[in-house]
């Protein structure tokens, strides 16, 4: 079996990908050829060491990828040979509520993930991905896009006409947009590049903010809506953006808390989500339930995801520090 290594230039002595060896899957798994995956904040900080000090090494690293079943166990009836298929996030999350036990099931993270040649999982934890997306397009929806699906429509009850203010240009952000736009709803969109800010406004952002120009964006975005404030903020920042997100929600409103881009902890006014009533409520990507409701939508209104760079299989060091770099715009894939 070939091993790949990503050295210590990232935290960790040795962080192995591997080839899956072609085998017989087992009652209810599958036999995936991976075509490509695509990369989240999380997954960087997983190959620093930074996630959870407790994950077991080695460990094949990435939650999300996409490719062709190749094979099938006695029992499977979700999904046949030849079929385009993409993992849930949690595996053992179909639908209802998040519990402990469902959390112990993420790929990249408490299990072995998806940057391998072949994956074995189990037919529950598969979906199909939508027919009109390429390979690494389908490989960006498991993780950022279901988050986002789960922030706007399954936790933030998002309606046409409200305003929903999305952080910064990562993969989350962008499907965020998206979907608000057909969803009817009016999106403002920060960012500290006004190339970058040119751009959401092409895919639709009514307004933009440099946070950068506009260091009190919270106060700004409360004025773009006529003094009330945005009914929903995505944020994907953590604590450093999370004061700024307060001012800009309306009273009543809701924060979807999805990050930690800019920290884990810090001074948070908790004042200020007592007196406007608002609901912060943490989004953990999703359920299998959610992707096919998003699957459904996507395909309805042909949404295709936004690739910045895709890499070849051999470069997914290059590909972490691209995304350590912050230079994306949308989403990173690996193409195999």
């Amino acid at each position: 079996m070939k091993v790949y290594e990503i050295q210590n230039s990232f935290g960790l002595d040795s962080l192995n990908i591997a080839e899956r060896p072609d085998a017989s899957p087992s009652y209810g798994q599958v036999l995936i050829k991976i075509r490509a995956v695509s990369l989240n904040y999380r997954d960087l900080m997983v190959v620093k060491g930074l996630y959870n000090p407790n994950i077991p090494l080695p460990l094949i690293p990435f939650s999300d990828g996409a490719g062709e079943v190749v094979a099938v166990g006695e029992g499977v009836t979700r999904v046949k040979v030849g079929d385009r298929v993409a993992g849930i996030f949690f595996q053992n999350w179909i639908a209802g509520k998040l519990t402990a036990a469902k959390t112990n099931s993420a790929l990249g993270g408490a299990r072995d993930g998806m940057l391998a040649e072949y994956v074995v999982l189990h037919e529950d934890g598969l979906v199909h991905v939508p027919a009109h997306l390429t390979d690494a397009e389908a490989s960006a929806l498991p993780c950022a896009a279901v988050t986002a699906w789960n922030a706007l429509f399954h936790s933030g009850n998002l309606k046409a006409g409200e305003t929903v203010l999305v952080q910064g240009t990562g993969g989350v952000s962008i499907f965020a947009l998206q979907f608000a736009k057909i969803a009817g709803a009016r999106v403002i969109a920060t960012s500290s590049s006004d190339e970058k800010l040119e751009k959401v406004k092409q895919l639709g952002a009514s307004e933009t903010i440099n946070y950068k120009q506009s260091p009190q964006w919270g106060k700004t975005a409360r004025e773009l809506t006529g003094g009330e404030g945005v009914d929903l903020v995505v944020e994907v920042g953590g604590s450093g953006t999370l004061n700024e997100s307060l001012r800009a929600v309306r009273i009543g409103g809701q924060i979807s808390l999805i990050g930690v881009l800019s920290g884990g902890s810090g001074e948070i006014s908790t004042v200020s989500m007592l007196m406007k009533s608002v609901c912060v409520q943490g989004i953990y990507v999703g359920s299998r339930e959610m992707f096919e409701a998003m699957n459904q939508a996507i395909t309805l209104h042909q949404i295709k995801p936004i690739v910045d760079r895709v890499f070849p299989f051999s470069e997914a060091r290059e590909a972490l520090k691209y995304m350590e770099s912050g230079s994306h715009f949308g989403k990173i894939c690996i193409q195999f």
